[in-house]
């Protein structure tokens, strides 16, 4: 069957992705959407698109007949499930199939058998595939420590814990029971030795209805926070060819152990003296799947596509494969504080073009990162001849990209490319376990102090300290500006504003909260100069760029201002600043032990008899909060009187909401230096 209208049942960065094969093999594209993303790219991309009344994932897209519904309604004739929501619930493509649809994905039965980690173990055992030996929690010993206990239903690190004493063992199973349960619907959980210092290697297969079945390579992901993936590359490096062809080989034999059919990865942990044991098989498309296109000069989605109208791979052997490939996720979080997630409003996205980069995204400048999904706000892949020149490629692709709005990881993701363990590819899941605290440190070189002073000059040119109306103040040769009429001072009964005298400006830096003074003056030729900064002069300045020579070294800014917040761009670092007011309001301060909500969100649920008086404990947790697919911990501050109580289940709250209120008891235990909420999945 020839497919001539898709629905794709997914949203953000992976229907553009898939739409855009569609644009290019002449197939009519149709997008679902929840109220949330009533304006998304994804939306504004597609041919069609049909409204899933409601926000939570829960309602709108996790909603297979709702998903089916839409499909007959627009008239498509195929339906793809992008990843993660319904891509591998065997039920849902049951349904599409049900409905005379064209399932873009395996065969039912194969997501059915890899749906459980515990009977996939079982298959791929019988299959020779290489496995981690089970161990049975009840009799587990001193000698099975560390142990992993896993959700058998799920990944994503939901229901996952690191035991490493045997006493924890019994609450931590518990807490990973009802964690995957709340998540998967399934509390089922298992366990098997833990390998340090694993890596995270995995095989992309293709296969076809014709007994063809592609091993597309390698990609190594070990660069995990939380047991998600961060930065993905391929081939994985460092794998002697041995240990390649293991890993094809097997990733071959769990593909037609299953009958399976399209684009799937097999996932391998590889252990420090170079042992593979299967992880899991997931029946998708996957987040990485960029990395291999590049590298084997494929489509993936346009092979989905083919396999999926029944016709057979191109060749019964896959391309060679040229070069490497990596790729970083970019997201909304903030890595120093626990991997907060972000929302807000995405100002702008620029990521600079060239030769071997790729941007995929489900963002633009002007739309919004809201509280229900994934915290992703787009992938960067750069490909290049050898790893360290992709390597080199991409991390200054993202340190020259402008993205202005909410905290990002992208500091961390430049960091992590040059980090001397990545560059020599000394890589396990344990890397941001290892390296977080100076990844996420002042970093060496930056200099906020000269960005606060560029951005000071930047509104002095448009503020009303110079000639309203006047595009630019332009240095002249030699340095030199040219000279603008400066306006009459204004004065007030017995004040006056005289602008030729020292003007000061504050700034908080985002989201270290560091504080910056500037002071800057406005001579009779109307060109701001800066004061008390030797060895700075200004070469040019305009509204929105600062030229600046700094102890001999010229340097060039881009200021973008949004009301108080101000966002500057130089060539090797990116700020962010707050202004701030000559004055403090006192309306701002809030009570010491005041617990304000991180991140806007829904609370699911309290400490079991948390109530306005009280006693709590430092560190412990008083509320959890969900959002964006993550829940999180709200931890008592210090160890003392809960005197306000304002949170309660089901409750909306915006970021910075007042939930609770701890009075410190001087005489306790010493207190938690904030209360910073734990991500628990």
């Amino acid at each position: 069957m020839t497919i001539t209208t898709l629905l794709v049942a997914n949203r953000g960065e992976i229907a553009c992705r898939i739409f855009r094969t569609c644009r290019d093999l002449g197939i009519t594209t149709v997008a679902v959407y929840s109220d949330a993303d009533a304006d998304a790219l994804h939306v504004r991309e597609a041919d069609l698109a049909v409204r899933l009344p409601g926000a939570a994932p829960a309602d709108t897209y996790l909603r297979g007949d709702l998903v089916v519904a839409a499909a007959r309604a627009a008239g498509a004739d195929a339906v793809h499930p992008g990843y993660g929501f319904l891509s591998e619930n065997a039920a849902f493509a049951a349904a599409v199939q049900d409905a005379g649809l064209v399932w873009v994905g395996p065969p039912v039965k194969a997501i059915e058998l890899m749906a459980s980690k515990t009977r996939a173990k079982e298959l791929m055992a019988g299959a020779g595939v290489p496995l981690l030996a089970p161990v049975d929690p009840a009799t587990a010993s001193e000698d099975d420590l560390p142990l992993l206990l896993k959700a058998a239903a799920g990944g994503g690190g939901r229901g996952m814990r690191i035991v490493r004493e045997l006493d924890a063992l019994p609450g931590e199973l518990l807490a990973a029971a009802a964690e995957a349960a709340s998540a998967f619907g399934d509390g089922e959980v298992f366990a098997e030795p833990y390998v340090e210092r694993g890596r995270h290697v995995e095989v992309q297969v293709m296969a076809d209805a014709h007994d063809t079945v592609w091993a597309l390579g390698t990609r190594d992901c070990s660069l995990q926070r939380r047991h998600q993936k961060v930065i993905e590359e391929a081939p994985a490096p460092g794998l002697d060819e041995a240990l390649r062809t293991r890993l094809h080989e097997a990733a071959v034999a769990a593909a037609r152990a299953v009958g399976y059919r399209g684009t799937g990865t097999v996932e391998f942990l590889v252990s420090a003296e170079g042992r593979p044991y299967f992880l899991e098989m997931n029946t998708r498309l996957q987040v990485e799947h960029p990395v291999t296109e590049a590298v084997f000069g494929l489509d993936l989605v346009a092979l989905q596509l083919r396999v999926a109208e029944g016709e057979p791979l191109p060749s019964p052997e896959p391309p060679q494969p040229s070069g490497h490939a990596v790729e970083a996720r970019l997201y909304a979080e903030d890595p120093a504080r626990d991997w907060q997630p972000q929302t807000g409003a995405l100002l702008t996205l620029e990521v600079p073009e060239g030769p071997g980069l790729r941007l995929d995204t489900g963002y633009t400048g002007g739309d919004t990162i809201g509280v229900h999904y994934d915290p992703m706000i787009a992938k960067v892949i750069a490909h290049a001849p050898t790893r360290t020149e992709a390597v080199r490629l991409l991390a200054r692709a993202l340190e020259r990209a402008r993205i202005h709005g909410p905290v990002t990881n992208r500091d961390l993701l430049v960091r992590s490319l040059r980090h001397p363990d990545f560059a020599a590819a000394r890589l396990d899941t344990g890397f941001y376990d290892r390296h977080l605290a100076e990844l996420t440190a002042p970093a060496a070189g930056r200099d906020p102090a000269t960005a606060a002073l560029a951005a000071t000059l930047a509104e002095a040119v448009r503020g009303p300290e110079a000639v309203r109306g006047a595009e630019a103040v332009r240095g002249a040769e030699g340095g030199r500006g040219t000279a603008v009429a400066a306006p009459a001072p204004a004065r007030f009964g017995a004040w006056r504003n005289v602008p030729s005298g020292p003007q000061r400006k504050r700034y908080r830096s985002e989201p270290d909260g560091t504080e910056h003074e500037v002071a800057y003056r406005t001579p009779r030729t109307g060109v701001p100069e800066p004061h008390e900064t030797p060895g700075t002069r200004v070469l040019a300045a305009t509204p929105n760029h600062v030229t600046l020579e700094v102890d001999g070294v010229t340097r060039h800014f881009a200021v973008t201002a949004y009301a108080d917040r101000v966002h500057v761009d130089a060539t090797d670092a990116s700020y962010t600043f707050t202004a701030l007011p000559r004055f403090t309001d006192p309306a701002t301060h809030t009570a010491p032990g005041s617990l304000l909500a991180p991140m806007p969100g829904t609370v699911v649920r309290l400490a079991e008899g948390l109530a306005a008086g009280v006693t709590v404990e430092a560190g412990q947790p008083l509320i959890w909060l969900e959002a964006m697919k993550m829940e999180h911990r709200i931890l008592a501050p210090a160890s003392g009187t809960l005197t306000a109580l304002h949170a309660a289940p089901g409750h909306q709250v915006e970021v910075g909401a007042l939930l609770a209120v701890v009075q410190e008891d001087p005489a306790a235990t010493t207190p938690v230096p904030h209360p910073v909420p734990e991500e628990t999945a």
